[in-house]
């Protein structure tokens, strides 16, 4: 395939270059030159209007050059990103590089990345030319090992841009004498997208000359090919020729070669557009409103009424599918749906010539809104990693909904509601940014005291502490205390409460963090709610209780708390359950079951991808490296160090009060002091830079027991059974 038209292959890992699922026609000449051009220079563009082939050649490209790089090649999804502020965030998320302070995106990158060498796409610029232009020209600046490859319909106009033009596929000889030996490109993409529609479509002597014709016609533009290809099941070649020329001709005074080549491809779609039934057009314009992927019950919701009946979409959608206007890929959440960036922009168009796009874009916030409270209800269950994954699926989307919400006049409230309500997907999946992007925006439009603006209150104080933004964090949680008292609201004064408890305890006060904590349960306990909150607040109890020196209590609050979690099958509390109890067990000298249940909370906060949890689930491991496991099993200091690089490398993206707190901060501290004891400096230097260069999947692999660094996510080596939670005792260590 050669069209803007890239079909996505079961949805791979978020950044990693898409396989191919569809073959790739021509380009030699511009792939050659454009590896050239990557050899030569650290910023390349592939510049050209819509439709010509620009993302699918630069994928070929970069797949092909990402050998040269040890870090490979990354691709950022650039067109769903309607903000430019949101850049830096979707970059982070495209590398899996999300970041858990308060720092600028561009500021994470550039730490995150130093070192590397690898190749990063960036796809469909144009919209946000300049910012792309800013953040290509910092990351290239800061970093010297990265080499940048985007896509834009114009330039990014930034010092260092190398441009490659690309032209539509070559489409052969006005007249030629006879069949070419070899089809020109244009034709073989127009008979290998015909085989996909008739499995029996063959080039004959008899076609080949209308086709050739067509193509011509088309002036060889890959996604105006394809859309012609898209209606052989009605047409004959001949038919689409003689329908596109009439077509032509009433834009150009009867001579269709005068048609300039950038309004082929909009006739194309316009002639498309024709073919459609009045039904099919709506849904068309209806479907412009998603900013990323849909499935069909979001479709169901936005789009129906008003000249699309609910039982006939998926009627009208098929046909929409078989005719190349809409993409189906099949992924493990089911079928998914997307539409190319020319042929939203296009339905676009006529939802706003309609004047539905305002009831459009309500109806598709409220869906969103209501995907954003499924997911906070189905967060306490055993449903929680696939609502992370759901959520984090419809990402573009609520990013959408959300922008609506605050832009629109009236908005404000459900927009305080939508990004307080989405604090799971901020905390619990490692984008506190961003949350704090979306919070931040709404409180500052409406001081009203509602409950929309208290719960925005403690998700901002909340996302803010585990940033290490305290500065943010109290003042947050402090109104939205004063706020609860004052309207009545137990669960708001639970909340704020629970999170000051939090800030104390990073603080390295957990007896007042004891105080907090117990206060906040007697709320909770008032208004009889129980979920993954309630259950933190409990978990972080008992880690409070632990750190002061009183173990039993500790222990007792960390053994209801499991109990809890297995009952209900809640899995993010769980991870850090797990790892106060592998704290424990190493307190009481119990190695063995410390280094299992420390393992299985790194493999559950990696799923999550909650970085607090990971650094101290490997600084922990770490620790347990240098412990003798048993008679004849000495402690292994070259791999503690090693884990001690590992966990210094995503440690950076913890905060710094975590990473100046004494308590939280006190298994590090005695690793280092025992491997800098026991290892020669250059040992300690080497075997830390070792576990430094590990990325987060390799560092989490590698400390689960897997060893050296694995070639891909594939799935992670699980944890023997967990051993029962330990008695209460007085042995301290």
């Amino acid at each position: 395939m050669d069209g803007e038209s890239t079909p996505r292959p079961d949805r791979p890992v978020p950044g990693r270059l898409p396989a191919e699922v569809t073959s790739f026609v021509g380009r030699r000449r511009e792939l050659t030159e454009l590896a050239l051009l990557l050899a030569g220079h650290r910023l390349v563009t592939v510049t050209g209007p819509g439709g010509v082939g620009k993302s699918r050649l630069a994928l070929r490209a970069a797949a092909r050059a990402a050998g040269a790089f040890p870090d490979g090649g990354r691709l950022v999804e650039v067109a769903p990103v309607r903000d430019g502020r949101l850049l830096g965030h979707a970059v982070l998320e495209a590398l899996r590089l999300t970041d858990g302070t308060a720092r600028a995106p561009l500021e994470v990158l550039a730490e995150q990345l130093a070192g590397r060498r690898m190749l990063l796409v960036l796809d469909g610029c144009e919209h946000l030319a300049a910012a792309c232009a800013e953040l290509a020209a910092a990351l290239l600046r800061d970093l010297p090992g990265l080499r940048v490859l985007a896509t834009s319909r114009v330039a990014l106009r930034t010092a260092g841009e190398h441009l490659l033009p690309l032209a539509p596929l070559p489409v052969g000889p006005a007249e030629p004498d006879g069949p070419p030996a070899v089809p020109p490109d244009a034709v073989r993409l127009f008979a290998d997208r015909a085989r996909a529609v008739l499995p029996s479509f063959e080039v004959t002597a008899a076609n080949a000359g209308a086709i050739a014709r067509l193509c011509r016609r088309l002036d060889g533009i890959p996604l105006a090919v394809e859309l012609a290809a898209g209606r052989l099941r009605a047409l004959s070649v001949e038919q689409i020729r003689d329908r596109l020329d009439d077509r032509f001709r009433l834009l150009t005074g009867g001579d269709p070669a005068a048609l300039p080549r950038h309004r082929t491809l909009r006739t194309t779609v316009d002639w498309s557009h024709e073919l459609c039934t009045v039904q099919e057009r709506l849904l068309w314009a209806r479907l412009s409103v998603f900013a990323g992927d849909f499935d069909l019950d979001a479709a169901e919701y936005v789009c129906t009424g008003e000249g699309v009946d609910p039982d006939e979409l998926l009627d009208h959608l098929t046909e929409l599918v078989a005719t190349s206007l809409v993409l189906r890929e099949e992924g493990p959440h089911g079928v998914r749906f997307r539409l190319l960036d020319t042929v939203r922009e296009y339905g676009l168009r006529w939802l706003r010539a309609g004047g539905g796009e305002h009831r459009l874009l309500r109806r598709h916030r409220d869906w969103y809104l209501g995907m954003a409270t499924w997911g906070e209800v189905e967060w306490f269950g055993p449903r929680q990693a696939e609502t992370a994954e759901r959520t984090a699926l419809v990402h573009a989307d609520l990013r959408a909904a959300l922008e609506f919400s605050l832009t629109e006049p009236g908005e404000e409230q459900t927009a305080l509601l939508m990004a307080g309500t989405l604090w799971f997907h901020w905390v619990g999946c490692g984008r506190l940014g961003e949350g704090r992007h979306w919070l931040e925006r709404a409180l500052a439009l409406d001081a009203e005291p509602t409950g929309a603006r208290a719960k925005a209150l403690w998700v901002t104080g909340y996302t803010a502490t585990l940033q290490g933004d305290l500065a943010a964090a109290r003042p947050a949680l402090e109104e939205c205390r004063r706020q609860a008292l004052a309207t009545g609201d137990d669960r708001a004064l639970a909340h704020a409460v629970h999170r000051q408890g939090c800030a104390a305890l990073i603080g390295d006060d957990p007896a007042r963090a004891v105080e907090l904590f117990e206060e906040a349960l007697r709320h909770y306990r008032t208004i009889g709610e129980l979920d993954g909150n309630v259950l933190m607040a409990m978990s972080e109890l008992g880690i409070a209780h632990l750190f002061r020196g009183d173990r039993e209590s500790g222990e007792l609050w960390l053994g209801r708390v499991r109990e809890l979690c297995e009952e209900h099958g809640e899995q993010w509390a769980y991870a850090h359950v797990l790892y106060a109890l592998a704290y424990s067990h190493w307190l009481s000298g119990e190695i063995r079951p410390a280094r299992t249940l420390a393992r299985e909370s790194l493999r559950l906060n990696h799923l999550f991808n909650d970085l607090l949890g990971i650094v101290l689930a490997i600084d922990l491991l770490a620790l347990l490296e240098t412990e003798p496991a048993g008679p004849g099993e000495p402690g292994d200091l070259r791999e503690a160090r090693v884990l001690q690089g590992a966990a210094h490398r995503i440690r950076c993206a913890v905060g710094k009060p975590f990473f100046g707190s004494h308590t939280f901060n006190g298994p590090h501290r005695a690793c280092e002091e025992r491997t800098v004891a026991g290892l020669t400096e250059q040992e300690s230097t080497d075997f830390f830079a070792a576990g430094a260069r590990l990325g987060p999947d390799a560092a989490v692999h590698r400390a689960l027991g897997g060893g050296g660094q694995p070639d891909g996510p594939g799935p992670r080596p699980g944890p023997g059974p967990l051993p029962p939670a330990p008695r209460p005792s007085p042995v301290g260590r």
